[in-house]
């Protein structure tokens, strides 16, 4: 089994090595593309099986940005639906026989989390503007400037290991047991893999809302609340 550091190009564009991560990953990326463009071609009124399943996966994506991130869902629901879909199918296409998932790779967990990094970014400037998005980093007192922008940039790097960890060990121990044992032995751990593929695909899509609701909420602090304006009755 090859190092996940190490990437093997199977050709190049250009300078540009293509490795089987990338092609995996452009697989993926085609399947989510025309999957998304099919199912939303003919919605009904009254809706189908399918259509029905995926609106009910909508509005628990819908309901789960309510929750974690305390707005109305429709600015984040592209963006947090296609990340966990993305990172699930990622995970889950070691079922395929010889496929190593994209996700037990540096540089893809890398381009993710840079992805939100900038997804941050973008929805904190959105929300309340450069000088609002700025103001984020001091609170909650100026001093902590330094230390919440270190934290913007080492919770990245955090998403990133914490990825590529999870799967990367996954697949390790997969494949020492299969070489070890067989290909029948290691069935119940590649069950406990896609377990644990789906967990942290809901993980890694929780933290990105934590992190963008970071930058949009208002800190600015509230006026206190004076005395003479409270009416008392006798």
């Amino acid at each position: 089994m090859t190092s996940p550091l190490s990437s093997i190009a199977l050709f190049h564009l250009g300078p540009v090595p293509i490795t089987a991560a990338v092609i995996t990953t452009w697989v993926i990326m085609l399947i989510l593309t025309l999957g998304s463009l099919l199912l939303t071609r003919r919605m009904m009124l009254v809706a189908s099986p399918m259509q029905t399943f995926f609106e009910l996966l909508v509005d628990t994506l819908d309901g789960q940005i309510r929750n974690t991130m305390q707005v109305e869902p429709g600015p984040y629901r592209a963006f947090v639906g296609t990340l966990f879909a993305f990172i699930f199918i990622c995970n889950w296409s070691s079922l395929v026989p010889g496929l190593q998932p994209p996700t037990a790779k540096l540089e893809t967990d890398a381009a993710l989390a840079l992805l939100v990094f900038v997804a941050v970014i973008w929805f904190g400037i959105r929300a309340g503007g450069l000088s609002g998005y700025l103001a984020t980093f001091a609170w909650p007192n100026p001093i902590m400037i330094p230390l919440n922008f270190v934290e913007s940039l080492t919770r990245t790097f955090s998403l990133l290991i914490r990825l590529f960890g999870n799967v990367m060990s996954g697949v390790f121990v997969i494949g020492i047991v299969t070489s070890l044992a067989g290909i029948l032995v290691p069935i119940p751990l590649m069950a406990l893999d896609l377990l644990t593929g789906a967990v942290q695909a809901y993980i890694f899509a929780i933290l990105a809302m934590v992190f963008i609701a970071g930058a949009i909420q208002d800190r600015k602090p509230q006026p206190a609340t004076s005395l003479s304006t409270v009416r008392t009755t006798p």
